[in-house]
């Protein structure tokens, strides 16, 4: 498979850097071809703007989404890596989950609003997290991620195998940011091939 890996993090020696190449890493080590997208890099801007509403209704989209789609299409595999912020995605991510994926490129909401328009991929999102897994799951913060990523936006994507992996603990020790290395590389070691639901047995 092709992996596309999109990060979001200004810093390059950062953790969530660490997890986007570490996950990479093991993609490789599996046999897949691996693509970095990192947006702060690359200068990607996220601000929806009249550009892009225009584009909607012209049906020319501005050529930084253009280039984004061609990416993707490319892709049999997106990760997502960004760290999480107020039980969110940063600006950059969600700007970048707004402007892409566009309504008559990735979803049609009329024809069907449960199919996505694009073909299968599997999604896998890695998020370095502060807070401790334990309180996490105690507060009911991971179900309610999971319910608004997994089971909402990335329904639309056309992602039919679905992972999201907390990296809790992400400014603990050496041993703990080690561990949560240990499972980037196995999310990408591990990438399950997609499939069409449809025709699955």
């Amino acid at each position: 498979m092709h992996v596309l890996t999109i990060l979001d993090h200004p810093d390059p020696k950062s953790f969530t850097a660490a997890v986007a190449a570490t996950f990479m890493d093991g993609a490789e080590k599996a046999g897949h071809s691996t693509e970095l997208a990192d947006l702060n890099a690359e200068g990607f801007d996220p601000r929806w703007s009249m550009a892009d509403i225009e584009a909607d209704k012209d049906s020319g989209a501005p050529a930084d989404v253009l280039q984004e789609q061609a990416r993707i299409a490319h892709a049999d595999a997106v990760c997502l890596v960004f760290p999480l912020f107020w039980w969110g995605m940063p600006a950059m991510t969600k700007g970048w989950v707004d402007r892409i994926w566009t309504w008559g490129w990735a979803y049609d909401q009329l024809a069907d609003p449960d199919v996505s328009l694009q073909r299968p991929r599997t999604g896998v999102l890695l998020v370095p997290a502060g807070a401790r897994s334990d309180e996490m799951e105690k507060l009911g913060h991971k179900a309610d991620l999971e319910n608004a990523w997994i089971n909402g936006t990335f329904g639309y994507f056309g992602f039919q195998n679905r992972r999201l992996e907390l990296l809790c603990g992400s400014k603990g020790s050496d041993a703990r940011r080690t561990a949560l290395l240990e499972r980037a590389f196995d999310a990408g070691y591990t990438l399950q091939t997609p499939y069409d639901s449809a025709s699955a047995s």
